[in-house]
């Protein structure tokens, strides 16, 4: 796999945000991949079932960007949508029939014949792990698929799989307002099985950079406003590199639609914390000293 260190998160390009027209999409494409932000993250349901094909526009127009980038996509929510009228209640659904159906449904929309990562999205109680094995296993001998993985999974979940498929990455939630990846064994276990672990909202949804009376986002904004001075950037590039440190190899995955904050995250490729600073971001998220 050859992931770009930073991922751009397409989630809001669409009409979940930014409403971004197909010169918008272009641009923020052309943009990206001048950063070296090379790999973009899509899923099925991203704005109602539409983001990837108004992404695949944009190849459709230019196939020769597809050879440029990375491509990684997700399946495997039922979301009600006027665009899956069929679709009564939100659930989940990593049967084979389903993963299969949706991969070929991503292809066309992406415009593109194979898809580089494609990651179950949630964890299923009614998950199989050998009719997911059995659908990855046909996508890559299809050529369709070139890796594979799980997004918000557990450890013991993605143990499950593993025993069944080669599980290469796992996408979860990961930031100083959501430590539980670092505590639960999550990083760890990547660590343990190679796993390459990407981090969805790395900057709390943004809530770190807004005005509040929250203690805890008070002090992290606080000790990130101290080590950007220290280290000459901003307190968002410090945030990505508290991220970059982890010896797991965590990706962070973009949340943004401005260019300038892709820029921004891409700095911090080349800022490496020392320990006690990244300790000191630690105390700020706990309240407390390590015990």
């Amino acid at each position: 796999m050859n992931f770009s260190a930073i991922i751009a998160g397409t989630m809001k390009w669409g009409i979940w945000g930014a409403r971004f027209n197909t010169a918008a999409y272009e641009q923020m494409i052309k943009d990206c991949l001048s950063l070296g932000v090379t790999t973009f993250d899509h899923a099925d349901i991203y704005g109602d079932y539409t983001t990837e094909a108004e992404f695949g526009e944009v190849l459709n127009s230019e196939p020769s960007l597809r050879s440029a980038m990375q491509i990684i996509t997700k399946c495997g929510i039922q979301k009600v949508s006027p665009n899956r009228p069929e679709h009564k209640i939100k659930s989940y659904d990593t049967s084979y029939d389903h993963i299969m159906q949706s991969v070929e449904n991503s292809l066309n929309n992406l415009s593109t014949d194979y898809i580089d990562c494609l990651l179950i999205h949630r964890p299923d109680p009614l998950f199989n792990a050998d009719e997911v094995a059995k659908a990855f296993t046909h996508l890559k001998e299809q050529g369709k698929v070139l890796h594979f993985g799980v997004s918000n999974f557990k450890r013991w979940q993605v143990d499950l799989l593993h025993s069944r498929f080669t599980v290469e990455v796992n996408q979860v939630e990961c930031s100083l307002l959501h430590l539980e990846s670092f505590l639960d064994g999550t990083l760890d276990y990547c660590q343990q099985h190679h796993i390459t672990p990407m981090a969805w909202s790395p900057l709390g949804a943004g809530n770190l950079f807004v005005e509040t009376d929250d203690e805890r986002i008070q002090r992290i904004s606080a000790v990130a406003g101290i080590l950007a001075e220290k280290y000459n950037t901003s307190a968002d590039v410090i945030l990505y590199s508290w991220i970059l440190t982890h010896p797991s190899g965590i990706h962070p995955v973009t949340g943004t639609t401005k260019p300038e904050r892709i820029r921004l995250a891409t700095e911090a490729i080349n800022i490496q914390l020392e320990r006690e600073d990244w300790f000191m971001l630690w105390r700020a998220s706990t309240g407390k000293e390590v015990a």
